[in-house]
């Protein structure tokens, strides 16, 4: 299933997708992506931050994970980003962000056009991914949404001149739509941040994105099978709209 034009619907429309799309991923990495002793939940509150899926470690010790789609393999993204050392970072190598069920390990961000709404939200956007980072939580950001004028360079770009300091990055013309997953570092340990960034064009299949549970471990993510699910499960009048774009009889929903 490609991937739709959202920037020419009403917001909407993608906030309804969004919540069945988040509730599809959920349910994919709850089964069998997921090794034994990981939970994902959806919209959890952990301290002051609000993500889409938080992928939480249950059991009582962080030994290796095994078992479910864990594989230590390099994401095979087209576009890898290391930071400049580890000075930037927060504390040691430990998960400082907790929840009843045990500790946040992933969150997973589905951009919506509120993020960008003003420069007040995507700053808070960008902050409250870097605060995840720096306390020892990994993150994989899903943006189907162009730049706009507030982030001209995307949302990875935008992430990264946080992280990293700003650095020259453009997304290709053809592809301008951004999935990335961000593996947080370690500034005792003096490992920087990384970055696996692969660029999207509307209408073209998305490619399996990592979640990673710790510095060397991730889950593939099946973004193109949980979105094609999610799409199929939506009003046919919305589709209908979404794929020829709003006229004058039917309107923006």
């Amino acid at each position: 299933m490609p991937v739709h034009d959202w920037n020419r619907v009403d917001a909407n429309l993608f906030h309804h997708f969004h919540q069945r799309w988040t509730i599809s991923i959920c349910d994919a990495l709850n089964e069998g992506l997921l090794p034994p002793g990981f939970d994902a939940l959806i919209e959890q509150r952990a301290a002051r931050f609000e993500p889409d899926v938080l992928a939480v470690h249950t059991g009582k010790d962080r030994r290796e994970p095994q078992g479910g789609a864990i594989t230590a393999a390099l994401p095979k993204t087209r576009l890898k980003f290391e930071s400049e050392g580890a000075t930037q970072l927060g504390k040691a190598n430990r998960i400082a962000i907790r929840h009843q069920l045990g500790e946040v390990v992933c969150m997973i961000e589905l951009v919506s056009p509120g993020n960008k709404s003003s420069k007040k939200e995507l700053t808070r956007f960008v902050r409250k991914t870097k605060e995840f980072l720096d306390a020892g939580v990994n993150v994989l950001v899903i943006d189907l949404f162009p730049p706009t004028r507030l982030d001209p360079g995307g949302i990875h770009k935008a992430i990264w001149d946080k992280l990293d300091g700003k650095r020259p990055f453009a997304l290709p013309p053809d592809e301008p739509l951004t999935l990335a997953a961000y593996v947080a570092g370690d500034r005792m340990g003096s490992v920087p941040i990384h970055a696996y960034v692969e660029p999207q064009g509307v209408g073209r299949p998305m490619p399996d994105m990592p979640a990673f549970l710790d510095a060397d471990h991730h889950v593939p993510v099946p973004l193109e099978r949980t979105y094609q699910e999610s799409w199929n499960k939506c009003p046919q009048g919305m589709r209908r709209v979404v794929e020829r774009g709003p006229t004058s009889d039917e309107g923006e929903v």
